[in-house]
């Protein structure tokens, strides 16, 4: 089989693949986990059950790709955003907020869904790597002179992600960038 063939029948699964995790996201938001079917799925898509059946076996696991897909976007957005910004002060304060932003793409959606998508090792697994990368400039930032040096980094990297954490409940934009910039604060050396 030529080569050109191979990569226009992966381009096409890819785009079917991506089809089914969008629309399985849509029906999920607006019927309920518990609604949504894989007939459902397969109609809204454009495809036949059986094709559905050939990508995904069930809805939960549709939504842990589609989820996991979501993840890993966001990585590559935290980790665009550090390598832009040049002054380690201000690549640990843009990196804060875009994750608190980023944060907040699951607010709203019931606990079933949340409970589903965030048992996940790949959750676990970014959570990690978000924690590291925090650490990392809060180091950058300490040796810089600005950021503190009398709590170890990866102390202050638990307490970034925990304090950041409460902007879930926020109501604002205002709310949640007041609480990144209390959160930075907090981190800055004193004086």
């Amino acid at each position: 089989m030529p080569r050109l063939w191979d990569a226009t029948i992966e381009a096409h699964r890819s785009q079917v693949r991506d089809a089914i995790l969008e629309t399985t996201s849509a029906l999920v938001a607006e019927r309920g986990l518990l609604a949504v079917t894989m007939s459902q799925i397969a109609e809204a898509t454009g495809i036949g059950r059986a094709t559905l059946y050939k990508y995904f076996p069930d809805v939960p696991t549709i939504l842990l790709a589609w989820h996991e897909r979501q993840i890993t976007a966001h990585l590559a957005q935290l980790t665009q955003i550090r390598d832009q910004v040049g002054d380690p002060d201000a690549r640990l304060e843009a990196v804060l907020a875009a994750y608190t932003t980023l944060s907040q793409h699951g607010h709203g959606q019931d606990d079933s869904i949340i409970g589903l998508l965030h048992r996940d090792e790949h959750v676990a697994h970014a959570q990690q790597q978000v924690h590291n990368m925090i650490r990392e400039l809060l180091a950058e930032a300490a040796a810089a002179g600005h950021a503190r040096d009398d709590v170890p980094p990866e102390e202050l990297a638990t307490y970034c992600l925990h304090a950041l954490s409460a902007a879930r409940r926020l109501p604002t934009p205002e709310a949640i960038g007041r609480l990144v910039m209390l959160t930075v604060a907090a981190v800055r050396r004193p004086g």
